[in-house]
């Protein structure tokens, strides 16, 4: 497949760039700084953008089967950037025709997982109140992927781990999985890779978790 990959030098972007590169497909990796990029190959093609203006994302998304985007706050500081920066890619699909997108949001912005016991219901709402306003920036953000005219994917990961690839790992569609309190970056890249093709997943959010 052809793919482009939004966010390439953050944790779980940069997985998906190796993944994929892994695994055969072609990969445009859109960054602001390549010299950030940790990855190559001969599949990837590295474009430089500042993500703002849509008419300079659609060459890298034009043609493309499929959008993933690590694209998000890494503070509080920065709420508002994922809301601010998909609107800009949803842009530059709609302009392309390019429908099928994936992004990066977070288990706290879903439902309520059932099964969850005390001691998880109040960890999710302590978390919740300390991220309110990135979990909110997430929330906009998922308000604009349900307005665009994509197929488009919200995986909804818990707290992230820098830990190798397991691809053991439990997903939710429209869900969260019970007593999922942990996830490593690789395995949200892997299951988000692994849903491109799944048509379940269209215009659903996903919880991931183990």
């Amino acid at each position: 497949m052809k793919l482009t990959v939004f966010g390439a030098t953050g944790g779980i972007g940069g997985e998906i760039v190796r993944q994929a590169l892994d695994a055969g497909h072609e990969v445009t990796a859109v960054v602001r700084d390549p010299a950030r990029l940790t990855v190559g190959g001969d599949r990837l093609t590295v474009v430089r953008a500042g993500l703002t203006d849509p008419r300079e994302l659609r060459p890298a998304v034009a043609g493309r089967d499929a959008v993933l985007s690590g694209l998000g706050a890494r503070s509080r500081k920065d709420a508002g950037v994922a809301a601010r920066l998909t609107r800009t890619v949803l842009s530059a699909m709609e302009a392309e025709g390019v429908r099928r997108l994936l992004v990066v949001s977070a288990g706290p912005v879903g439902p309520e997982p059932e099964g969850d016991g005390l001691l998880d219901r109040g960890m999710r709402g302590l978390v919740s109140a300390i991220l309110k306003d990135v979990y909110a920036d997430l929330r906009e953000t998922e308000a604009e992927l349900a307005r665009s005219g994509t197929d488009w994917t919200s995986v909804r990961p818990p707290r992230l781990q820098d830990k190798p690839l397991t691809g053991r790992y439990r997903t939710v569609v429209g869900g969260f999985p019970p007593k999922g309190r942990f996830i490593a970056r690789a395995d949200v890249a892997h299951a988000m890779l692994s849903m491109i093709d799944d048509r379940r997943t269209f215009k659903q959010g996903v919880g991931v978790a183990y």
